[in-house]
C-alpha cells in the first residue's frame, strides 16, 4: 500500500468517475440523435460521423448546436408517457370499478350479506335498485 498513496487513489478514482460521465454523456448525445425526428437520415449519418472520429469536438458542438432543443425534446417525451401512464391507470381503474352486469352486482351483494356486512334490509334495498 505504500507504493500507491492515498491522492494516487483520489486521483484514479477520480479518473474512472470522469470516463463514466463522460460516456453517459456520449450515450445520450447518441440517443438523443436517432430520437430527434427533425433530423433527416443524413443528418444523422453526418452527426454520427463527426461523433465518432472526434468525439470531444463532436459532443460538445452537439450541445452547443443542439443543446436546448435536447431538453424540450426530453420534456416532451417525459410529458407523453406521463399522459399515457394516467390513461392506461385511469381505463384500468375504471374497467375494474365497474361491474360486468346486474348478476355480477347481485353476486357481489350476496357475498357481502353472507358475510355479515350488510343486514337483510340493506340487502333487500340493494337488490331493489339493482334489479331497478
Amino acid at each position: 500500500m505504500d507504493d500507491y498513496p492515498l491522492l494516487n487513489i483520489f486521483l484514479t478514482t477520480m479518473w474512472i468517475f470522469l470516463w463514466i460521465l463522460w460516456f453517459m454523456l456520449l450515450f445520450r448525445v447518441f440517443g438523443d440523435l436517432f430520437r430527434d425526428d427533425t433530423v433527416n437520415g443524413w443528418g444523422k449519418a453526418g452527426w454520427c460521423v463527426f461523433l465518432i472520429l472526434l468525439p470531444f469536438i463532436g459532443v460538445f458542438v452537439y450541445l452547443i448546436a443542439r443543446g436546448k432543443g435536447m431538453g424540450t425534446r426530453e420534456l416532451a417525451r417525459a410529458k407523453e408517457a406521463e399522459a399515457e401512464f394516467r390513461t392506461y391507470v385511469r381505463d384500468a381503474a375504471g374497467a375494474e370499478a365497474k361491474p360486468a352486469g346486474p348478476t355480477e352486482e347481485l353476486a357481489r351483494l350476496a357475498d357481502l350479506k353472507r358475510d355479515g356486512s350488510i343486514t337483510e334490509e340493506e340487502y333487500q334495498r340493494a337488490k331493489a335498485i339493482v334489479l331497478g
